[in-house]
């Protein structure tokens, strides 16, 4: 922990951090969208098939993937602010190189150089957090990180495709989507003071005071913890993908409802993920026992979800139960990100966090292809017990989690006691 809040930091300083991580976030989230609502003019244009657009989309979460766990050991190396800077302008140049693209190769290399900027956020996000912000708000913290990436989904469609609409042309979109990207850049160059993690400053401080080496770099790849959260991460990724991408269709194939009122859940369910994430906050610093939260949360989305796929209900009641599902969801976001917090070794923080959090990419890559061939084959309701049964997976690990970091402390106290 910086030293400067190892007491309570005053709020102001402790919300402008929150604020400007939560910027970031959202921006790289809407980065995730800078091609998929231009692919109309884009098959308009150049004729590209779907499978071929497809492929775009599958080349940013690859490269975000593999990338989130190798900048984790840059952030614990050079510090989480420059990567920051650095990923800022990975977008910027990803958007000017799809608005000059004059074919697929174009589109090809903004999809891999968005997939480079994406790559570092989560390392970057939390190790800002956790260094910078009072111990007794950073579960809001992690509240205002997972609202805003909600946020940064839920823009990108909006201001892409409707720039696109109004002006007639989808690199104008583009070309404005590097322009904001410029912009928030800027204001983190400005504003970095509240970005310092203290990095250079505490390896300074490791050096003068001639401590033992650190633990290999790898060394923290041996905890079953790391491993597990990895898995959760998976597995909740999975459910989000299955109802992001299938539950409209499923609810319009089994309940006979129009897509125009099917496509309003997963409004809800980010709505009501979003509500879910402000009150998860306020639990996790009344919580001891992370998983108290996450298994309760989880385990009553995965029912909603069940039961909207059971075909028992009315079809609007199945339209709201499933969104209401995203509310457990959003409850148990911030204890996640503060259990990863507690499982991780002291100086590895960035890369626990890399490495955990590129879960995230691997389901958005795996499920979304297993989904799509379940709804394929007519498993309408497997789009919804598929979600479910991945959330319940999800609840295990993070279970298996909570033990080991609690035993972990009792362990430390134990030792602390003998030494007393």
């Amino acid at each position: 922990m910086n030293p400067a809040h190892t007491a309570s930091a005053p709020l102001q300083q402790d919300a402008r951090t929150i604020g400007l991580i939560g910027l970031a976030h959202g921006t790289s989230h809407f980065f995730h969208m800078l091609l998929p609502p231009l692919f109309p003019f884009l098959i308009g244009e150049f004729g590209f098939s779907y499978s071929e657009l497809g492929l775009l989309v599958s080349v940013f979460f690859a490269i975000s993937g593999v990338g989130q766990a190798l900048a984790g050991f840059l952030v614990d190396r050079v510090g989480a602010r420059p990567v920051l800077f650095i990923a800022l302008a990975c977008f910027a140049a990803a958007a000017f190189s799809a608005a000059a693209a004059d074919g697929y190769g174009g589109l090809l290399a903004a999809a891999a150089l968005a997939g480079l900027g994406n790559a570092p956020f989560h390392p970057v996000d939390f190790t800002i957090l956790n260094k910078h912000v009072s111990p007794q708000r950073l579960g809001h913290g992690f509240s205002v990180h997972g609202i805003s990436g909600n946020l940064g989904w839920a823009a990108a469609p909006l201001f892409m495709a409707g720039i696109a609409s109004a002006s007639g042309s989808w690199r104008l979109a583009c070309v404005a989507a590097g322009v904001l990207a410029l912009a928030v850049l800027a204001l983190m160059l400005w504003q970095r003071a509240a970005l310092d993690d203290g990095r250079r400053a505490a390896a300074n401080a490791l050096a003068a005071g001639g401590a033992s080496p650190p633990e290999h770099a790898l060394a923290f790849l041996r905890l079953p913890s790391v491993w597990l959260c990895f898995s959760f991460f998976f597995w909740s990724t999975c459910a989000l993908t299955a109802i992001q991408s299938f539950a409209s269709p499923a609810l319009h194939s089994l309940y006979g409802l129009p897509l125009s009122l099917t496509a309003l859940v997963v409004s809800g369910y980010m709505l009501c993920g979003a509500a879910g994430m402000v009150a998860g906050g306020f639990l996790v610093a009344r919580t001891q026992r992370l998983e108290q939260v996450i298994t309760p949360s989880l385990l009553a989305a995965a029912t909603l979800l069940a039961l909207a796929g059971s075909g028992w209900l009315p079809g609007s009641a199945a339209l709201a139960v499933a969104a209401l599902a995203g509310l457990g969801s959003g409850l148990a976001g911030p204890s996640r990100d503060m259990l990863i917090k507690r499982a991780a070794p002291p100086g590895a923080t960035g890369r626990v966090y890399g490495t955990v959090y590129s879960g995230l990419d691997l389901g958005f890559c795996l499920a979304a292809p297993v989904f799509g061939a379940m709804l394929d084959a007519g498993m309408t309701s497997g789009i919804f017990y598929g979600s479910a049964a991945a959330l319940v997976l999800g609840v295990a690990s993070a279970g298996l989690v909570g033990i080991g970091v609690a035993t972990r402390a009792a362990q430390l106290r134990a030792g602390q006691g003998a030494r007393a």
